[in-house]
């Protein structure tokens, strides 16, 4: 299944130390776009050395874009630019594990993508990759505004020392 950034690199084809540089089309963009709810993605690059050892692939690099994204509070336009290195693990598939075996990860684990033994998906990879490092919660100059009149609290109006501080006050006030 073709993904909507997929630069497949065939595993017999990786050698210690290659570099490669992917840079999406306007068709990939609009894919990427699509699928992470993004207004407009306007850069989506990634440059990377990629070193094999056995069946596992990594791959050291820096993924680059520019893009927007919605408000959380009035929806307006957020632009972001993501300038950041990444680093990446590829694994084949692991066997099935039995209905009573657990599967334990830790954080080397985190950034770990399997793949079918046979080639990587590098695109994907990044494309999941800035899914991951843009901002989650995007706020226009107008956010606060909008959230204000909307009845939200601030996190010093929500706060446990915003609690001691009405007790405080309604105590002075005996």
């Amino acid at each position: 299944m073709e993904r909507d950034f997929g630069h497949h690199i065939p595993l017999n084809g990786i050698r210690g130390g290659d570099r490669i540089d992917l840079v999406a089309d306007e068709a990939e963009r609009l894919k990427v776009a699509q699928r992470l709810g993004l207004p407009t993605l306007k850069q989506l690059q990634a440059h990377a050395t990629l070193s094999r050892d056995g069946e596992r692939v990594r791959v050291l690099g820096r993924l680059r874009a520019i893009l927007e994204q919605s408000c959380i509070a009035t929806g307006e336009r957020v632009p972001e630019h993501v300038d950041e290195p990444f680093e990446i693990l590829f694994v084949p598939e692991p066997r099935p594990a039995g209905a009573d075996e657990e599967i334990e990860l830790g954080n080397e684990d985190c950034d770990m993508v399997f793949y079918d033994g046979l080639a990587i998906d590098l695109g994907t990879a990044v494309a999941d990759t800035l899914a991951l490092v843009i901002d989650p919660y995007p706020r226009s100059g107008d956010a606060e505004l909008a959230l204000r009149d909307a009845g939200v609290l601030t996190e010093m109006q929500a706060g446990p020392f915003a609690a001691l501080a009405k007790l405080k006050k309604g105590g002075d006030e005996s």
